[in-house]
């Protein structure tokens, strides 16, 4: 494999810490979260404050082991094919249970949940579709809209009433903007990418 030292010919399995590393746990950790938050944000038919805060609390987790499994992958020499494919895979699963979660509970309209998974799903499907051309990076509006989405949906799980509510709309809005505007601003710095390198 290129960027392997030559040291002879492989006569054992591949190394298992190429994929058994912090970074892919991490993943694989967020993955697990999942469950937990839904089991927490439906206890008492969503109604009780006490499950909604730990609900929040296994989201927040859930969304710093995504920062964490980042920097390692980047800075640590972490970064695997299967993180490549995992990673995204555990964040869409995430938001998207939280944002179904939240519509079923009627504490947030449909609508919001399907523009946000939409561009969440079709991102995530073009970015696999060309992975092999090259990662193609994310903006700086891109990881704006990462934080704003997770604040947002976390301020919604919370157990919030009055001027909180109005609050957690406003930034949800923003949200919102934010994941249409970097969804088209990912098509179409992909295709300018494929049309720069084609055949690559």
């Amino acid at each position: 494999m290129s960027g392997q030292p030559e040291t002879g010919p492989v006569t054992g399995p591949p190394d298992p810490v190429r994929i058994a590393n912090l970074a892919n746990v991490l993943t694989l950790l967020r993955l697990v979260l999942v469950p937990i938050f839904l089991l927490a944000l439906f206890a008492g038919d969503g109604r009780q404050t006490a499950f909604r805060l730990v609900a929040f609390v296994v989201f927040a987790v859930a969304c710093i082991t995504d920062r964490l499994d980042g920097l390692l992958a980047r800075n640590y020499g972490m970064a695997t094919e299967f993180g490549a494919f995992a990673d995204p895979i555990a964040d869409k699963t995430l938001i998207g249970s939280a944002l179904i979660g939240l519509s079923m509970l009627h504490e947030l309209p449909w609508w919001v949940t399907v523009v946000i998974l939409v561009r969440e799903v079709g991102v995530t499907l073009l970015r696999l579709a060309v992975i092999r051309r090259g990662v193609i990076p994310a903006s700086m509006g891109g990881k704006l809209k990462t934080v704003v989405q997770a604040v947002a949906i976390g301020l919604f799980i919370l157990p919030l009433s009055g001027p909180f509510i109005v609050a957690a709309s406003v930034v949800m809005a923003v949200a919102i903007l934010l994941t249409i505007v970097t969804g088209i601003d990912y098509v179409a710095s992909t295709v300018r990418e494929v049309r720069r390198t084609p055949g690559r």
